[in-house]
């Protein structure tokens, strides 16, 4: 998760849609000046604050890897109101290698309670293509697997800048090609398998959904986007992820340029306090115009790293129940919306 402090967040996000000038993405609102977390998310961002984040734009990318995030943020909260630390618990949790575009890549299996099958989420961090980790994101990945019922997948793609464009997101088409092929063996169901992902990790959800059209592989019956990156306000993570500024045009990377149309159904989530809220809606917007059924909500008073929060924010654990309520309706049967 980014390591931003509160008094920077605004700050960052204004920076980060200056640097966007391409006349060829529609334009975007900046966060309102007049947003306020909840009280939920001040206690968050002000925990971060006391943990002395560094402004990631001033940062290398090894650097803003040591940071901390709000994942230790919401863990030095719960220490200090004399709560249990430990994760969410999930049945089964299990790290193995699969296969990524050039080698193998680290996967983290989360299976939960009940009988087997199950259906399968592939789910794909946040960080930029920079930041992250399987770890960072756990919380997510567990409350997912618990609130639908679903084994995750969650994979660890290469990062940038030792891994350029598109490294990512090829490793991303091979972990879902793996997990269509190996579903089985880990007590999931080949004919149920989903895709989630947050920020550059939504964009990666996306674009193996694309991916699966184009080139002809068996689709996701569903897509989590979550405050997911479609166009090009993510300017740190670019600058390090592109070989060139001009791929930030590319539609992999600027999804709302792209054919969105004969794609699976998808929720998309947004953050009200989050320079890539416009772009999310954008993208809902889209996909909507595109044939695809949409389930589109912004949170309010929440920042751009608030899904995996709920351990101690109430609006994450609303955003899970409604993920996961497009995800179990897909697992289901076939929708009609």
């Amino acid at each position: 998760m980014f390591p931003l402090s509160r008094p920077l967040l605004l700050a960052a996000a204004a920076a980060m849609f200056a640097c966007g000038t391409n006349d060829a993405v529609p334009p975007r609102d900046a966060v309102r000046p007049d947003a306020k977390p909840t009280a939920d998310m001040k206690a968050v961002l002000g925990k971060l604050d006391a943990l002395r984040p560094m402004p990631i734009e001033l940062l290398t990318p090894e650097q803003a890897r040591k940071q901390p995030t709000i994942a230790d943020a919401v863990r030095a909260l719960r220490r200090d109101r004399g709560e249990s630390t430990d994760p969410q618990p999930v049945a089964r949790v299990e790290d193995r290698k699969v296969p990524g575009a050039a080698g193998e890549i680290t996967a983290r299996i989360y299976t939960p309670e009940g009988a087997s099958p199950f259906p399968v989420v592939l789910y794909f961090h946040g960080g930029g293509w920079v930041l992250g980790t399987i770890d960072t994101y756990d919380a997510s990945a567990r409350a997912i697997a618990n609130a639908a019922r679903t084994i995750v997948v969650s994979v660890e793609c290469r990062k940038a800048p030792e891994s350029k464009f598109p490294a990512a997101h090829e490793d991303a088409f091979a972990a879902y090609r793996w997990v269509l092929g190996n579903a089985a063996s880990i007590k999931g169901d080949p004919e149920r398998v989903a895709v989630a992902g947050e920020r550059a990790g939504g964009n990666l959800a996306a674009n193996v959904a694309i991916m699966a059209r184009d080139r002809g592989v068996k689709p996701p019956v569903y897509q989590v986007l979550i405050c997911p990156v479609a166009g090009d306000a993510d300017a740190w993570s670019l600058g390090h992820y592109l070989n060139h500024a001009a791929e930030s045009s590319d539609p992999r990377i600027a999804l709302v340029r792209g054919d969105l149309g004969g794609l699976p159904p998808a929720t998309v989530i947004t953050a009200e306090i989050d320079p890539l809220r416009s772009e999310g809606q954008m993208l809902s917007e889209r996909l909507g115009a595109s044939g695809v059924p949409v389930e589109y909500r912004s949170f309010p008073g929440v920042t751009h790293e608030f899904f995996g929060t709920g351990a101690v924010v109430s609006e994450a654990k609303q955003a899970v129940a409604f993920a996961t309520d497009g995800l179990k309706e897909a697992f289901e049967g076939p929708l009609t919306k």
